[in-house]
């Protein structure tokens, strides 16, 4: 089994890459196993079920991806500009995930929003609270745009949700068409969605 140590955390890092190739119910416990290099006997003894390890690699990429996003939103620049550094980093993981595995990998919680959730009742309640602290992450930065006076928005919290479905979106088309690219328009996009429009010679340079 190797260490035990470090045994579940090599079962949810296994978890997290094969249920971001491919879809969830193509991926089985054996796999899992073996990618992680424990024996499938051992999987059991720190997860009863697929389900459960499914639950433990969404909570650890939210709780990787909630210090991304709280790091750049609470470093320099504008309100808007930090706001814009979580759509980059969006950008630049699905490129280099093109580069690294020859596809275009998309989202996990979307991934798996779209396939489990509407059949795993646990799945679709831990989703539906981590994508509800997404918006809220968003709409209380939006809230520091409007008090800098960088934007003026009636519900910060309904621009936000916006946000985060249009984010959501463009990433499952660059999924779709294999091509990050989809992502390209998705700052010009959000900020219209806040009541700002670029010319066509910002658009270009950003």
């Amino acid at each position: 089994m190797g260490r035990t140590s470090d045994a579940r955390e090599r079962l949810v890092a296994a978890g997290t890459e094969l249920f971001s190739e491919r879809a969830y119910s193509s991926v089985g416990v054996a796999e899992i196993a073996t990618r992680a290099g424990v024996q499938k006997g051992s999987f059991y003894y720190f997860f009863p079920s697929k389900e459960a390890l499914a639950l433990a690699v969404v909570d650890a990429h939210w709780e990787w991806q909630r210090g991304e996003w709280s790091a750049i939103l609470a470093g320099p620049g504008t309100a808007l500009e930090r706001l814009r550094g979580i759509f980059d980093v969006t950008a630049q993981m699905q490129t280099s995930a093109l580069r690294g595995t020859g596809a275009v990998t998309g989202c996990l919680f979307g991934n798996l929003a779209l396939e489990v959730s509407a059949n795993n009742p646990s799945i679709q309640k831990r989703l539906q609270e981590i994508f509800d602290e997404q918006v809220q992450m968003i709409a209380e930065h939006l809230t520091v745009a409007v008090d800098a006076g960088e934007i003026e928005i009636a519900d910060a919290r309904m621009a936000a949700k916006s946000i985060v479905a249009q984010l959501e979106g463009l990433v499952l088309f660059a999924k779709l068409f294999n091509d990050p690219g989809e992502l390209d328009g998705l700052w010009g996009n959000s900020l219209r969605l806040i009541g700002i429009t670029l010319t066509a010679e910002e658009s270009a340079s950003r």
